[in-house]
């Protein structure tokens, strides 16, 4: 399979051949499982302190009163120690000692890998997924883009390629969170836009640009190519990364 290799003004300089790795089926269930597997691995336990709801100092006051036999406080009526009860402890809490984190198959990983990557290059599924692009997929840029240093470059560089249209559709998503979360350090949500892979460190002069990610060819994962498990991200490709790609098995 070829693809052109793009110029920083969006003119096509060669064709290069893509390496198998972008041949290979489409698997959204291992892709699924494999982003599973990795947010697994950020969640905080929780739970409730283990003794809550029982160091309280109450019994039952026996038969013989025509009142229910469970656990009271002393001089007092009122009920403690039993789920049941107002006042009682929990009846299942959450436990800090339940297995959160969710395993996978290196054999497994590596497939979800090499699928996520080669649905990169599938323009029905990349704009079913929402992304607004122009032109043919995959987009592969000169390695001359990986120089850039401004970040007004770089946006230059999108507008030239016709995908800066996606970042806006980012930018305009941002919006306040509804619930608790909005007080609790995650105030804001905003979509995924592209992500940008270059060969050997990312691309610092695009972090800041809404919506888009940044990573070199040896440090993705399937959570970049596919957040929040939906595979078939618009990514855009240097030619040193490409190259990169093909010692992907």
């Amino acid at each position: 399979m070829k693809a052109q290799v793009l110029s920083l003004t969006g003119q096509v300089d060669h064709e290069i051949d893509l390496p198998a790795v972008f041949d290979e089926p489409y698997r959204p269930d291992l892709i699924k499982r494999a982003v599973l597997a990795i947010q697994s691995r950020r969640r905080q336990p929780h739970g409730s302190y283990v003794y809550a709801g029982i160091t309280a100092s109450a019994v039952s006051w026996g038969s013989g009163r025509g009142v229910a036999q469970i656990p009271r406080l002393k001089n007092s009526s009122r009920a403690a120690k039993v789920p049941q009860t107002r006042g009682g402890r929990p009846a299942h809490p959450p436990k800090v000692a339940k297995i959160l984190v969710k395993y996978i198959n290196k054999k497994e990983k590596r497939k979800a890998l090499i699928s996520a990557i080669a649905a990169t290059i599938n323009e029905k599924l990349v704009r079913s997924r929402g992304h607004q692009f122009e032109g043919t997929l995959p987009f592969v840029l000169d390695n001359q883009f990986e120089d850039l240093e401004k970040t007004k470059d770089v946006i230059e560089v999108l507008k030239a390629v016709g995908v800066y249209a996606d970042v806006l559709r980012a930018e305009d998503s941002r919006k306040v969170r509804a619930g608790r979360g909005k007080m609790r350090g995650r105030r804001y949500k905003q979509r995924k836009s592209l992500l940008i892979v270059t060969g050997d460190a990312p691309l610092k002069a695009a972090r800041n640009i809404s919506g888009v990610d940044v990573a070199s060819a040896s440090s993705l994962n399937v959570e970049m190519l596919a957040p929040g498990t939906q595979s078939a991200r618009l990514t855009i490709y240097t030619e040193n990364a490409i190259t990169m790609l093909g010692g992907v098995r």
